[in-house]
């Protein structure tokens, strides 16, 4: 018997595997702190200009394999497979040059979506960021 997934599954499915992917690695706590305020970013800065913050971010030193770099690779391979775009488009690109105004709200929208089911298991499952305070 088949079962249709809902939309809200293949976000929660998505995100898991995104989570997982992450789990272990030296970048654990940052790609929590960074998943948690993520939506939040989106919604006051916008979709594109809090892309381009990730991808700068996601460059320097680590070779682009830091916290900045993991949340654009899995927030773009997310989207591509949603708006149908190839796998492997750069997301700011196609926001940049392409994207109507329906489609960037799809997209933002889509994002938003996607990065509350990844703020959801990245709590769960991933190390707290350091507070900075000692405790006694």
């Amino acid at each position: 018997m088949s079962r249709q997934r809902t939309l809200e599954q293949m976000r929660a499915a998505a995100a898991w595997e995104c989570v997982s992917t992450v789990k272990g690695r030296s970048y654990e706590k940052e790609y929590r702190a960074l998943v948690t305020g993520a939506p939040a970013d989106i919604q006051s800065n916008g979709l594109g200009q809090t892309l381009a913050f990730w991808n700068a971010k996601g460059k320097p030193k680590s070779g682009g394999d830091n916290a900045h770099a993991q949340l654009l690779r899995h927030t773009q391979v997310w989207l591509c497979q949603r708006l149908g775009l190839a796998a492997n488009r750069d997301i700011l690109e196609w926001i940049a040059k392409e994207a109507d105004t329906n489609g960037y709200r799809r997209a933002t929208a889509e994002a938003i979506g996607f990065l509350g089911w990844l703020k959801r298991f990245a709590e769960a499952e991933l190390k707290e960021p350091d507070t900075g305070g000692e405790q006694a």
